[in-house]
């Protein structure tokens, strides 16, 4: 595919480098990235640092570390370079003052030297009388004795783009044509009154300047683009862009109680997901789903099978639902599609501190490769294996009294003497062994094999769920198996 204008796709992800990254920020880069890539087009990385106040080189880095570890590679911007370098915004400074000063020179832009103070009277003026309440154009064609005057009295001024006194239709990628007019995209600030100039003017210069041809982003920022579509119509008459990009506006990613998602909800976090061990995979098939499918019935898939498929004129303009448990199980889906080698790399670093609660020696390599391929069919996201395997690796299992008194009834002494009994002589390089063990110590106390092997677990692995117990206990071995049935027999005792 190529743009309107028969050039290659170019498309951009431009944050702003303040606090985590979150869940919202990044669909929008799988959805920019995606595109690239079906289209063979080019993905451009583009910091937006001008915000001293806010920016952080902490953040910086995590966005850049984010994006590797998910997968979404760029073709051009920082530690990567390219034809338009440089890609952080607070290294352009001196290409936006350039083009603001053509702006006011060819007529597109003016100085305004109204105060805060006036144009909040004439903004209150505006309400009162019904009418919109955007700038009102006061400084649009002041004199030059005027300009002078309000020099005189020391006023600084900003500079404003002139908007045209006609409507703007453009056709969105994602919500058709729109139409905004003039009464609602009043003339707007581009520069500040010290020099300093505003995302309105850095950011459409900087994607004409490295020739974006799509520009994907959130429906938040749609009131925006009238503007920018004026501006574009300067710059390409200043000889700066070549081409109006197209725009497509991704809907909302809506959080509890239908509000949309921001930075503040404890489920944005990019992070959060990291920790807790989602898989770069699941997580990217998740968020792709909030405004876009694969199919009717599938909601599993591969980056590559997304890549191949995604359209930006299949993406749905209504707002998506953040759903976490829906995530949790896309991401178990995940899991088990790896092999079980991939598996047990991945999870790996849930085994050892500070997220497990053993020592580094007690460790049992041999163990954990041969439970494995049972804990990848229990586990949604990779931080769940620390729980469900810890009873390997203890000296002594998880004391959880909810499931003790859950298992632990009245008979259960008799039971777990039995059952050890079996166990005892059991055939120890078979799980199905073990299961007899344990059924026939259940029969000769009346109880059907769900029954009596509640006690033996909890006795052996502290909880009353987890991976299949025969195994389990295969694995763990006879020794400490038959030991921590005698411990369990000693409380019950006491």
């Amino acid at each position: 595919m190529a743009s309107a204008s028969g050039s290659p796709v170019r498309v951009r992800f431009c944050p702003s480098p303040t606090g985590n990254p979150h869940v919202g920020l990044v669909r929008t880069a799988l959805f920019n990235w995606a595109f690239a890539r079906h289209n063979q087009g080019t993905m451009v990385f583009r910091i937006e640092d001008t915000d001293a106040a806010r920016d952080s080189e902490e953040s910086y880095n995590q966005l850049l570390d984010s994006l590797r570890w998910l997968g979404l590679d760029w073709d051009e911007g920082p530690e990567v370079g390219g034809p338009h370098a440089p890609y952080r915004q607070s290294q352009r400074m001196d290409i936006y003052k350039d083009v603001a000063e053509k702006l006011l020179a060819g007529g597109y832009a003016y100085h305004c030297y109204c105060t805060t103070e006036e144009l909040d009277e004439r903004r209150d003026a505006a309400r009162a009388a019904g009418r919109p309440s955007g700038y009102d154009g006061h400084c649009r064609d002041l004199s030059a004795e005027q300009k002078a005057a309000y020099e005189a009295e020391g006023r600084t001024a900003i500079v404003r783009f002139r908007m045209p006194d006609e409507p703007i239709t453009f056709t969105d990628l994602v919500r058709g044509e729109l139409t905004f007019t003039p009464d609602n995209v009043p003339d707007y600030g581009i520069v500040r009154a010290n020099g300093a100039p505003l995302y309105t003017l850095v950011n459409p210069v900087d994607d004409a300047l490295m020739e974006i041809t799509h520009v994907l982003r959130g429906e938040d920022l749609l009131s925006s683009t009238p503007r920018q579509i004026a501006l574009y119509k300067a710059l390409i008459e200043l000889g700066v862009a070549k081409a109006t990009p197209a725009f497509g506006h991704l809907p909302y990613v809506m959080g509890e109680g239908n509000k949309k998602l921001s930075k503040r909800d404890p489920q944005a976090s990019l992070n959060i997901y990291r920790e807790r061990g989602f898989l770069p995979e699941g997580l990217l098939n998740y968020l792709s789903l909030l405004g876009w499918s694969f199919s009717a019935d599938q909601d599993v898939f591969s980056i590559s099978d997304m890549i191949a498929k995604f359209d930006v004129a299949d993406v749905n303009a209504n707002p998506a639902r953040f759903d976490l448990k829906k995530a949790e199980s896309i991401n178990g889906d995940h899991i088990r599609l790896l092999d079980v080698k991939a598996f047990t790399a991945a999870c790996e670093p849930w085994l050892t501190a500070p997220h497990a609660n053993w020592a580094p020696e007690d460790f049992d390599r041999a163990a954990w490769e041969a439970i494995a391929p049972h804990a990848q069919t229990r586990v949604t996201v990779l931080s769940d294996i620390t729980a469900n395997v810890d009873f390997l690796f203890l000296k002594e299992p998880v004391e959880d009294e909810a499931s003790w008194a859950k298992a632990m009834k009245e008979g259960s002494d008799a039971l777990l003497r039995t059952a050890r009994e079996k166990l005892e002589s059991a055939d120890w390089s078979s799980p199905e062994s073990l299961k007899e063990a344990v059924l026939a110590a259940g029969e000769a106390h009346g109880l059907k094999l769900g029954k009596a092997q509640a006690p033996v677990r909890v006795a052996v692995t502290g909880r009353t769920v987890g991976l299949p117990l025969f195994e389990s206990l295969e694995i763990l071995g006879k020794e400490k198996t038959l030991a921590r049935i005698d411990a369990a027999l000693a409380k019950l005792a006491a």
